[in-house]
């Protein structure tokens, strides 16, 4: 079973830069949606931002402009790179692979990773 690993959280004040990252234990083919998201004590998770097999990219709202997902091919790992960060911000994150291998298609999570933005 392939396993999702988050790195990358950690606590940081108004205004810092955090940059997650995630990789996976094996190979996972026929990807066609990769993503992060979060979820913040008593709420839902919501999704941050997703990267679909070619370059399309999709943010929320809240964190258009400050939060940049990407692929780093070489690495083979998932990046948001999370600037500007803002205490409605803390949460955690977890990341998100979405494979066509099987059927129904596969969902595979992280264990997520901690933000904490607070002064």
């Amino acid at each position: 079973q392939v396993q999702i690993m988050e790195s990358g959280g950690g606590l940081v004040q108004p205004g810092g830069s955090l940059r997650l990252s995630c990789a996976a234990s094996g190979s996972i083919s026929m990807i066609y949606l990769r993503g992060w998201y979060r979820q913040a004590p008593g709420k839902q998770r919501e999704l941050v931002a997703s990267l679909t097999s070619g370059t399309i990219t999709h943010y929320r709202d809240s964190v258009k402009g400050r939060f940049t997902i990407s692929r780093d091919a070489a690495k083979n790992t998932l990046d948001l790179q999370m600037n500007n960060l803002k205490p409605e911000d803390t949460a955690v994150y977890f990341c998100n692979i979405k494979s066509l291998s099987t059927t129904p298609p596969n969902d595979y999570w992280g264990q997520g990773t901690q933000v904490t933005v607070s002064t």
